[in-house]
């Protein structure tokens, strides 16, 4: 699993934005992978100009915690709506350096295509990462929707004109949808099903709520389950 992005992280607004329109036409549409045995969540707080990152990578369907991994970055840049790569990747990708298992699928708290240069977080660390990720975002970045049903499962597409940007997802009955959109090496389709089978009667997936844990320090999984997980 690369970890070494192909740009230098601290760069002017401007340069990054040049970067997502560099980069974003090596994102993937195509679902490129096997059989999903593991799948990792992501998420970073920060703590003054420190990023702290936590990779938590649950078994699937299980969804039993296996691996994390933590790591503090000092941020490279200041918060920019539109450029959260920017500021949160350098701690991820030193979290997943850690890491002792591969996952098969990431999925992000954040954007992928549904982005206003279609190339939020989730889709820019999948490139990097060359592996198979999924935005899933709390609110909506861009694009225009009409409201779902009320009942879990229920989506409508995110739109942006005629361009299908993603889904406006709902995970629990009667709670606010999430969007979901491709991040890399997947389809809308697989993003929607993998986002739900990541839930377990919450509105957010269990990889968003295991590494917001673990970034708060809980400490989750052992190693006796890795082996007995992954080992075979």
């Amino acid at each position: 699993m690369n970890t070494v992005a192909p740009h230098p992280w601290r760069v002017s607004t401007a340069e990054a934005r040049e970067i997502q329109l560099d980069l974003r036409d090596r994102v993937s549409f195509e679902p490129d992978f096997g059989e999903v045995r593991s799948v990792a969540g992501v998420d970073v707080g920060m703590a003054g100009d420190m990023a702290r990152a936590a990779v938590v990578v649950l078994a699937y369907p299980s969804l039993k915690p296996v691996e994390q991994s933590l790591a503090e970055v000092a941020a490279s840049m200041p918060y920019v709506p539109g450029l959260l790569s920017f500021r949160e990747a350098p701690a991820i990708l030193a979290a997943c350096e850690k890491l002792d298992i591969e996952p098969d699928l990431f999925v992000f708290d954040g954007q992928g295509v549904a982005h206003p240069r279609r190339f939020g977080i989730a889709s820019h660390l999948g490139v990097i990462l060359d592996k198979p990720s999924i935005g899933c975002a709390k609110s909506r970045l861009c694009g225009t929707h009409h409201e779902p049903a009320r009942e879990a499962g229920s989506y409508v597409h995110l739109y942006d004109g005629e361009d299908v940007l993603g889904a406006v997802l709902r995970t629990r009955d009667k709670v606010s949808p999430v969007y979901v959109s491709v991040g890399h090496r997947t389809d809308l389709e697989m993003a929607i099903q993998y986002v739900l089978g990541c839930c377990k009667g919450y509105r957010l997936p269990e990889t968003t709520r295991y590494a917001h844990r673990a970034a708060s320090g809980e400490q989750l999984g052992t190693a006796s389950e890795q082996r007995q997980l992954f080992d075979l």
